[in-house]
């Protein structure tokens, strides 16, 4: 049935019931990529008992008004869940769910809308948290390729384009160095007025904040691979509802369906399946207070309880070459290239572009589980610098496979030595004997991150690039690895989900 648009703040609903007579505890689903594409996903949720309302968000496809991303998302959901208690097939229960953008939908209604619109459950998979949190990494750096392709594919507009950057990237492999960054609609051939207030948003962690005072449980799904892992464990942590669960897996941002190379048969999950027992039991009262959940072992055919900790070890790196190089944003070290270069000078002359040490291979298998870190003294030879940490999996066969990567930003007088700490994100991985880690110290991470210029300007508004001289201490790098114990204790991820 499709739900009349008045009745629903006037915005297009579908819904979805059950067979068989009513009440039905209900599934509230927002969304700004097309109400019909989730269609299946409500089917899904009608089989298990429950009643499935998916709407399009303001402005966007059926939806009238104008499409403003995050702003508009407590008002419009708290409509649409008071209509939802009000019709004959509800029984007054409901859940808020939702993946992306649409887990931002969710979580602000539980977390925001007023007392009596809110959700007595929320699942919020691979949260899209703000425009802060999707726009730049906690360090401030700006996550430039995926904000790119997301805005092409959604920004100002009713409808999608999924492949716009993709398009416009095969017409112009050079598009993302050109400068200004604030210029790339006009690149892009399309009117895009919103892109340039996207980088004017710098207050990150707000829903974090919130959830500590959170009253419903809470599911959150992520993936190792997912750029918002780091942000769904942080929701999971804060949250101050009666219950959290966390699940995270070896994926990328659609989940089961984008696997990682260290997915294993184990993490094959029916999440749907999974969904709808811990909303059953999420709305029973059911659950075990507290936090509670289950993290993947990439590389293993094992979850681990979702608290699972390593001790911190730091492996003895070897220099490669390096020590001394230049971060030039005009030839800037790919985030989407894993080549290295030769130690020595090119034919032209031209320096190293990063630093690369390694550990000699592994004796015996190493499972790491946790927040990777690396600890730096190093110098840059201008009064902004960016430094970028890659660490890199080199197997006995001779593949490499990227483990984790951060990058901070530095404001401070130029020459100077410093001592400071490069963040590279959470690690649940078994390492098999032989491998050894390359770890590579950069100035840029392009184009999954904007060039620092070096200029001192903000890297979305500047029009000139000047290289930096920078030199890091070999004795001064210390990589820090969460290492679990030589036999892990294991979990069933449905039964931490469900406890």
């Amino acid at each position: 049935m499709t739900a009349p648009g008045a009745d629903t703040g006037g915005l297009a609903t579908d819904v979805r019931l059950p067979d068989g007579a009513g009440p039905f505890p209900a599934v509230l689903l927002r969304t700004p990529y097309d109400r019909a594409r989730h269609l299946p996903e409500a089917d899904g949720w009608a089989r298990h008992g429950f009643a499935a309302v998916v709407q399009d968000v303001r402005g966007r496809f059926a939806a009238p008004g104008e499409w403003r991303p995050y702003e508009n998302e407590a008002a419009d959901g708290a409509a649409a869940a008071r209509w939802v208690r009000r019709q004959p097939w509800s029984d007054g229960r409901l859940v808020a769910a939702g993946a992306s953008y649409a887990a931002h939908c969710a979580l602000v209604l539980a977390l925001d809308a007023p007392e009596d619109a809110r959700p007595d459950a929320v699942l919020a998979a691979v949260p899209a948290l703000g425009p802060a949190e999707t726009a730049r990494e906690a360090s401030g750096v700006e996550r430039l390729l995926s904000r790119a392709g997301w805005w092409a594919a959604h920004g100002d507009r009713r409808d999608s384009d999924e492949g716009a950057l993709e398009r416009a990237l095969a017409g112009d492999p050079g598009l993302l160095r050109h400068l200004p960054l604030t210029g790339l609609p006009e690149r892009l051939g399309r009117s895009l007025p919103s892109w340039a207030g996207l980088w004017r948003h710098h207050g990150r962690g707000r829903l974090v904040a919130r959830a500590a005072h959170a009253g419903v449980p809470l599911l959150a799904v992520g993936g190792h691979h997912d750029h918002f892992a780091e942000e769904t464990v942080a929701l999971w942590r804060a949250w101050g509802g009666p219950s959290a669960r966390l699940l995270l897996g070896p994926w990328g941002h659609s989940l089961v369906t984008t696997p990682g190379p260290d997915a294993r048969p184990a993490h094959r999950l029916n999440l749907g399946e999974l969904y709808a027992r811990w909303a059953r039991r999420a709305l029973a009262g059911a659950l075990t207070p507290g936090h509670h959940g289950a993290l993947a072992l990439g590389g293993a055919d094992l979850w681990l309880p979702a608290a699972t900790g390593g001790q911190l070890r730091t492996p003895r790196l070897v220099p490669l070459h390096g020590a001394a190089f230049t971060a030039d944003p005009g030839r800037p070290v790919r985030s989407d290239d894993l080549a290295v270069p030769a130690p020595h000078a090119s034919p032209s002359g031209r320096p190293p572009d990063r630093c690369v040490l390694a550990t000699p291979p592994l004796p015996r298998p190493l499972d790491v589980a946790g927040p990777v870190s690396v600890r730096l003294r190093a110098t840059a030879h201008t009064p902004s610098a960016d430094w970028a940490a890659r660490l890199v999996a080199l197997t006995p066969d001779g593949a490499a496979e990227r483990l984790a990567a951060g990058v901070v930003r530095r404001a401070e007088p130029a020459g100077r030595q410093s001592g400071f700490t490069v963040g590279l994100g959470r690690l649940a991985r078994r390492l098999p004997a032989g491998t050894r880690l390359r770890l590579e110290i950069a100035g840029h991470h392009f184009p999954a991150h904007a060039r620092n210029p070096h200029t001192g300007e903000d890297p979305v508004t500047a029009d000139r690039l000047l290289a930096s001289r920078r030199e890091v201490d070999p004795a001064g790098v210390e990589l820090r690895l969460p290492v679990l114990p030589s036999r892990p204790t294991p979990a069933d991820p449905a039964e931490e989900i469900l406890r």
